[in-house]
């Protein structure tokens, strides 16, 4: 098991966890139904990418650098994809409504994401 990415997979288990209580608890009533949609969204992402790296960190000794660079395309979709959605959905709370460069960098952490998937899929060719 590789220690990095168990490390990495755990602060954004624990952190998802955290703005998924958030969002259902504290922006309920301070945002639209829209806005938690859009949080929720984030949540749900980082969640599910939270478990791609768990499964990342199985490659342990076999690790290589397809390996390493599905890790850096899931930490940084986490991060965009997520992140961007987090900022996105509190805009308004955040008096962010004028920053424009948000939106995009959603697509871009789903490029990301894409790219970790296709990744893992040749690491795992690779693995006898």
């Amino acid at each position: 098991m590789n220690k990095r990415i168990i490390l990495t997979a755990s602060f954004f288990g624990a952190l998802a966890v955290v703005l998924g209580a958030f969002g259902a608890h504290g922006l309920k009533s301070v945002v639209g139904a829209e806005s938690l949609s859009i949080w929720a969204k984030g949540v749900e992402y980082q969640f599910y990418h939270v478990f791609a790296l768990l499964f990342l960190s199985t490659f342990g000794r076999f690790r290589n650098k397809l390996v390493d660079l599905a890790y850096f395309c899931f930490t940084a979709g986490i991060i965009l994809f997520s992140g961007s959605l987090y900022l996105l959905a509190t805009r308004e709370l955040l008096h962010l409504s004028s920053v424009q460069f948000i939106g995009p960098v959603t697509p871009l952490g789903g490029l990301f994401f894409i790219a970790g998937w296709i990744l893992l899929f040749f690491a795992a060719l690779r693995h006898k």
